[in-house]
């Protein structure tokens, strides 16, 4: 099993002391944090997309070209690239410029996004939002495999015969398809031989575990073999501790700040104490060994071999986080690492040295230069 240090770069205050950093502070921690996850060994750094309240992740591509220069073993992720929401052209260029500069370590999450404001910010209605993702992706999927593209399309001008520069440093790239609700993502994603990524953090198991079967389910109508399937699932929420009651004495003040925050912004409350959170939602709070048992529990409805946990301290004191990180990795990691497979494919980045191709999903990632 891998296992990836995601933020979503939330900018609001402290829920446990109310203090809200500054935005450069925020942005530091944010690298303080990747540097963090490399030292003690995930497997990938994952920044997210968000384009209103209370995110500052509107350029991920700049945070992680950042990260990508102060790391060196870690894959990077974007947690999720909002499809829906851009040119996939303007896209390509980016993520093409990162995939040089991370030297062949990055991943791709994508979706269609979500909340209002940032809809209305970007002229996407409810009703097109599903299918300006598809179509975002397919332009975006045929650019990253082709060097001149004719496509034509609805929501953006049509391409006939172009160069989008600069080439790819893996031809194709991985692209993860983020999954919470719809079954357009899955669909999507079983199509093209994509590997899925639920978000499995909102609500209880059995929504997620209903869409990842449904996934399975349209992989093998599209013809791919099953042996090459590849789930992600998410987390609501870290702290391991050295018992179930000290975790819960901690991470209390932060469950009844976030609770209280849900009802003033008027979410709707899917969990309302704290040991219902801790025991029916996806958060990772209690022992080594909880922790370990919950994973497999998920594992046997999912079958996923990712998994996300929170980058940020979300209102843990900085040793307690730090703590939290070092106790996963050292009790709980191993122990699931043995247990539960990785991905089936190599993980690591592209080799310049030699023009290797690995096996990803339905395609491969080669050198530049390598045929598409």
């Amino acid at each position: 099993m891998k296992f990836l240090a995601i933020t979503l770069i939330v900018h609001r205050p402290d829920p446990v002391t109310g203090v809200l950093k500054s935005t450069h502070e925020r942005f530091r921690e944010v690298l303080d944090n990747a540097v963090l996850a490399e030292e003690l060994g995930f497997d990938g750094f994952g920044v997210g997309e968000r384009h209103e309240r209370p995110f500052i992740s509107s350029s991920p591509t700049v945070v992680l070209s950042h990260v990508a220069a102060i790391t060196r073993r870690i894959r990077l992720f974007t947690a999720v690239t909002t499809l829906s929401l851009l040119d996939p052209v303007r896209a390509y260029e980016d993520y093409a410029t990162l995939d040089h500069l991370s030297e062949g370590r990055l991943d791709l999450i994508i979706g269609k996004g979500n909340g209002t404001a940032q809809r209305e910010l970007f002229h996407v209605t409810p009703e097109d939002q599903w299918d300006r993702n598809a179509e975002s992706y397919e332009v975006f999927r045929q650019i990253w495999r082709q060097d001149k593209v004719t496509a034509r399309t609805r929501f953006r001008p049509e391409l006939k015969d172009a160069e989008v520069w600069p080439r790819p440093y893996q031809r194709p790239i991985r692209v993860w398809h983020g999954s919470a609700t719809s079954k357009e993502s899955v669909d999507l994603a079983a199509r093209y031989g994509d590997p899925l990524f639920s978000a499995n953090v909102t609500n209880p198991i059995e929504p997620y575990a209903e869409l990842i079967r449904y996934y399975r389910e349209r992989w093998e109508h599209y013809g791919h073999d099953p042996a090459d399937i590849a789930v992600g699932a998410g987390s609501a929420g870290l702290y391991v501790a050295r018992t179930s009651q000290e975790a819960l004495e901690v991470y209390r003040p932060i469950f009844e700040s976030n609770l209280a925050f849900q009802k003033e912004v008027g979410l709707p409350v899917v969990f309302g104490t704290l040991e219902d959170f801790v025991e029916r939602s996806s958060a990772l709070i209690g022992s080594p060994q909880q922790v370990i048992e919950k994973v497999h529990r998920y594992h046997e409805e999912f079958g996923h071999t990712v998994l996300h946990l929170h980058a940020d301290a979300s209102g843990l004191g900085e040793a307690e986080h730090r703590t939290s990180l070092e106790r996963f990795q050292s009790e709980v990691a191993p122990v699931l690492r043995a247990e539960i497979p990785d991905p089936p494919w190599n993980w690591g980045p592209v080799n310049t040295a030699s023009p290797r191709k690995d096996t990803v999903g339905a395609g491969t990632i080669a050198k530049e230069g390598d045929a598409a």
